[in-house]
């Protein structure tokens, strides 16, 4: 003991020193809870300010890509349908555009005075209709054609065909040419389209109106070409 300190202040001295004392299931010692001294914990709005850029980034990353991939799956289904249109013109095979695909090509629609063509698929699903304009179930093997087409993608210059154009039928045993004769407002609660075993024209079908914001009402778009009759020597 120093000279000069007193024993009140030594007891006083203890009294503040943290005691380690032995636990009694084991070695070790045990800290009083009182003398531990607790690191501070930053708030939790600083952890959002602090991993927020991160989060805002990951799901923008995320969703351009899914965005980019959106464009580029529709481009390679177009490459794989041309694919196995080539391959089905050929023959004897006409193989799927990929082996799950649960359709084929089976023509080619094209219309020169708009530009466009467009491989037609069999089977009238909504599932293939995301892919081109399909060919009913009900026309196959017969001259009576029905092709089915989305309002605000394939068949969107539907709005625009008038009386008197060409539209040219390509399959892979013949090519031929049919001429728009008209174009009606159907109502397909009324009944859908009468196939005709013994009729020879190609009817082109879509949703209406097409600025409608809802899909899936009740009126059709119907343009009705007949074949052109080629001059007779």
């Amino acid at each position: 003991m120093k000279a000069g300190t007193s024993p009140a202040a030594l007891d006083e001295n203890r009294r503040r020193i943290p005691r380690l004392t032995t636990k009694e299931s084991g070695a070790g010692f045990h800290v009083p809870w009182h003398s531990v001294h607790r690191t501070a914990r930053p708030p939790a709005g600083r952890w959002l300010k602090l991993f927020l850029p991160t989060i805002v980034a990951s799901v923008s990353l995320v969703l351009a890509a899914e965005a980019a991939w959106i464009p580029a799956k529709a481009e390679l289904a177009q490459w794989l349908i041309e694919r196995s249109w080539t391959q089905c013109r050929r023959g004897p095979d006409c193989p799927p555009p990929w082996p799950w695909a649960d359709t084929r090509p089976v023509a080619v629609l094209e219309v020169p005075s708009r530009d466009e063509r467009l491989v037609v698929l069999a089977g009238n699903s909504g599932r293939n209709l995301a892919f081109g304009p399909t060919l009913s179930e009900e026309s196959y093997g017969g001259s009576d054609l029905v092709i089915s087409g989305h309002r605000d993608t394939h068949f969107r210059f539907l709005q625009r065909l008038r009386t008197g154009e060409r539209l040219v039928i390509t399959t892979a045993e013949r090519r031929r040419e049919f001429e728009v004769v008209q174009s009606d407002i159907v109502d397909s609660r009324l009944g859908g389209l009468a196939i005709d075993p013994g009729a020879d024209r190609v009817s082109l079908v879509t949703c209406y109106p097409f600025d409608e914001p809802l899909a899936g009402g009740p009126l059709r778009y119907v343009v009705t070409a007949l074949p052109v009759r080629q001059p007779t020597s």
